[in-house]
């Protein structure tokens, strides 16, 4: 055989191979693609259920019995701070949402603070929608605990206490009655004879159903959801991605010339006589 033929051979060959090792390498890749396809599927439905309402929407329910102090229609909203303080802050949220713990973890002291300058009046709207896409009972016996200190006069403490031990959202930790009550024990004068049967009992479990049904009834479809004065600053505002520091200064912003608000309690304050103050849920244009 001559050289030229033996060459022309070895050509053949090695251009087979190479394009035997091409169609390998592309099945290899087409492999990945699908199995990453699917994982980012995955990934995305479980992180869609920790902050977005699912279509489901909850039974119409009338609360029995609605947490002392709370405000507005049918006593929806826990109040945090005075009343007459000139800005309002509304904050939408579940006990198990991630998102939500992150935010309080960096913003609760910052509104803490601003509560008790008399600066903002907090409106808390405790939702209880997770449980609905993520097996287990936690958002709602939460929710129902977070009533029940409220009822007692530690919301504030008991609701931050909650979210610094808040479990990941697919461990149903809050569904424990022991656990919620456990953790109220961080609350100094929290746990009692009444709080432990409050908890045990779900004694506001139609008032945790009324919150939910609002909430599935309102333009907004995913927690945190924060406005201040009517106005979604979550996750920015004006352009300006929301920070503790850019929240005292739109705070102080909005409340220029104005006079400050008597400080309220820390978990129960007084009902104002018009409930003027809570936005009639407008669409959100962030969060």
């Amino acid at each position: 055989m001559s050289d030229k033929n033996r060459e022309g051979k070895r050509t053949a060959r090695e251009r087979m191979l190479a394009e035997r090792a091409e169609d390998e390498a592309r099945g290899r890749r087409r492999k990945k693609l699908i199995v990453g396809g699917v994982a980012l599927a995955v990934i995305a439905a479980a992180v869609v259920t920790g902050v977005v309402v699912q279509d489901q929407r909850s039974k119409p329910e009338t609360p029995a019995a609605a947490p002392a102090g709370t405000i507005g229609d049918k006593n929806l909203i826990v109040p945090v701070g005075s009343d007459n303080a000139p800005s309002v802050l509304t904050v939408y949220e579940d006990p198990r949402c991630p998102a939500c713990g992150i935010f309080e973890r960096e913003f609760s002291p910052t509104i803490s603070q601003l509560e008790d300058a008399g600066k903002i009046f907090t409106n808390y709207h405790i939702v209880s929608f997770i449980d609905r896409a993520v097996p287990g009972k936690g958002s709602k016996y939460a929710a129902n605990a977070l009533g029940c200190a409220q009822d007692a006069g530690h919301f504030r403490d008991y609701h931050d206490v909650l979210y610094r031990n808040q479990p990941d959202e697919t461990n149903d930790a809050f569904g424990d009655k022991a656990v919620l009550i456990n953790l109220g024990r961080q609350v100094d004068g929290l746990v009692t004879p009444s709080f432990e049967a409050c908890v045990n009992d779900l004694e506001f479990s139609g008032w945790v159903s009324a919150v939910q049904q609002d909430f599935d009834k309102s333009n907004f479809k995913s927690t945190p959801t924060v406005l201040l004065n009517g106005q979604p600053i979550y996750p920015k505002f004006n352009n300006e991605e929301i920070t503790p520091a850019n929240l005292v200064k739109w705070v102080d912003a909005a409340n220029q010339g104005k006079q400050v608000g008597t400080p309220g309690t820390h978990g129960q304050s007084p009902a104002p006589t018009s409930t003027a103050s809570e936005p009639n849920n407008p669409s959100p244009k962030a969060g």
